[in-house]
């Protein structure tokens, strides 16, 4: 296991500047995954962690020691790509050991090893197999193998699962989570799907435009996000943002104005009163009387996924609303529906984005 410590981390192409100054720490054994929209700087971050690209600025340590100047070889880190980069010509288990014999180990540990990775990874029946006679499921697992053959100190892994079909990304999804519980090794993992973030992290980076928007635990970010970019780009289907303007306090609390309704919220009073934001998550909004009242809002469309009823809707101010109910509902496109939430689950942001503090 490893610790990595970035400090005021820079990255420049030319003039060009896509790093800004990364100040992180990720602890032994833990599984941090970076996640961002595309443009973000998460693998050029990996990267440098990695050794592929120069570090500009900063400094990056592993378990104390200074990594600017060394070799990627010689980091104790494996990596594993989006493409599964195995040699076509070889066979699954000559894949695993190419590595290590390339190193001159001795026939017999090679040998050990590969049949270990080939167990923990459930590969066993397909090591004299070649590559293309693999699916894609099973070629991550080879590439995967390859990485723990070499009993790095670090695992680094970008967008892995970016070629798998939806079924085939939650099957390796819980394997690579199996595999951190199983080798207790620091992992770095990058990736665009927030909910391959959320179902994998201990310790969740948000990055935009080189910049690490708010890091903590999946929950924390999920239930405190900092800023309106992280508590919109966490969760799925998206949180709501609705116009809003500070009306007269409503006691220790907030009260806010949206779609012509006064909303008391527990919430501390911003600086400003206009440009505000209130933020409820889908999943949070009920159909019926029952709460805090938005008002009516009309059903424009209504999905129906058995478990799981989606509407999109419109306020009385023509607001767009998404609303996620569970199980299954007879509602129909067009239907007007009095719409409620819970105060507690509320947020609200300023008008510069940031998210005003509980009351």
């Amino acid at each position: 296991m490893s610790r990595v410590a970035l400090d005021k981390v820079v990255k420049r192409y030319g003039s060009h500047q896509v790093i800004h100054g990364v100040d992180l720490e990720i602890g032994d054994g833990e599984f941090c995954v970076f996640v961002g929209p595309s443009g973000c700087g998460k693998s050029t971050l990996l990267r440098m962690i990695a050794g592929l690209e120069e570090i500009t600025g900063g400094e990056l340590r592993i378990d104390g020691a200074r990594m600017n100047d060394v070799a990627a070889a010689k980091r104790g880190i494996a990596m594993v790509f989006q493409s599964y980069a195995l040699y076509p010509h070889m066979s699954v288990r000559k894949n695993l050991a190419f590595g290590l014999e390339t190193a001159r180990m001795p026939k017999a540990e090679v040998a050990a090893k590969v049949q270990k990775a080939a167990r923990i990874l459930q590969i066993e029946q397909l090591l004299d197999r070649k590559p293309k006679q693999l699916s894609g499921g099973q070629r991550q697992r080879v590439a995967i193998g390859r990485a723990i053959v070499r009993e790095p100190r670090l695992f680094l892994f970008d967008e892995p699962l970016s070629n798998l079909d939806a079924e085939l990304r939650v099957q390796m999804r819980v394997e690579i989570a199996k595999l951190h519980q199983d080798l207790g090794s620091t992992m770095i993992y990058v990736t665009h799907d927030q909910v391959e973030a959320m179902t994998l992290a201990d310790k969740i980076v948000v990055l935009r435009l080189g910049v690490i928007e708010q890091v903590g635990a999946p929950l924390d970010l999920y239930n405190r996000p900092a800023n309106k970019f992280v508590a919109g780009f966490i969760g799925s289907p998206k949180m709501n943002f609705l116009d809003a303007a500070a009306a007269e306090p409503a006691g220790a609390g907030l009260a806010l104005t949206v779609a012509g309704r006064k909303l008391p919220l527990p919430l501390a009073a911003p600086r400003s009163g206009s440009g505000l934001a209130l933020g409820i998550r889908p999943e949070h909004i009920r159909v019926g009387t029952d709460g805090l009242s938005l008002g009516e809002a009309k059903a424009e469309i209504v999905e129906s996924l058995g478990g799981q009823t989606i509407v999109y809707a419109r306020l009385s101010d023509g607001q767009p609303l998404t609303v996620v109910l569970d199980g299954q509902r007879n509602l129909h496109s067009g239907e007007i529906l009095p719409i409620t939430a819970d105060p507690a689950l509320c947020h609200a942001f300023d008008q510069e984005g940031r998210a005003l503090a509980r009351a």
